[in-house]
């Protein structure tokens, strides 16, 4: 068996700064999938977006398809499919292939 790892204890300051920061990261993938959703932005830009920012980039892939208008859980399941992209994986975790494939189904002029 393995080491048990004990979870450091946090003082209140550091509690509220790691609040403060999930709560940054949350609004931030959440405007995100809001400027897709409202087209506002592309796949395409949404994609560059996530590699220049380390928050961005933890969004699922599948919530960033849902998030786009026509798109709902069965489309971008077979969308992913189609682009041999597993359902838990994040954009963080897209190989350039999967990016590029994405960028071609939603901006043809890609």
């Amino acid at each position: 068996m393995g080491a048990v790892v004990s979870i450091p204890t946090l003082s209140p300051e550091q509690l509220s700064a790691a609040r403060e920061a999930a709560t940054r990261a949350r609004r931030a993938r959440a405007d995100l999938k809001a400027k897709l959703r409202s087209g506002e932005i592309g796949v395409g830009e949404a994609l560059d977006l996530a590699a220049q920012d380390d928050v961005l980039a933890h969004v699922k892939v599948v919530d960033l398809l849902k998030s786009l208008p026509r798109v709902g859980e069965k489309r971008a399941t077979e969308i992913m499919a189609r682009l041999d992209i597993a359902p838990n994986r994040r954009i963080r975790g897209l190989g350039r292939h999967q990016a590029d494939g994405l960028r071609a189904v939603f901006d043809p002029r890609h």
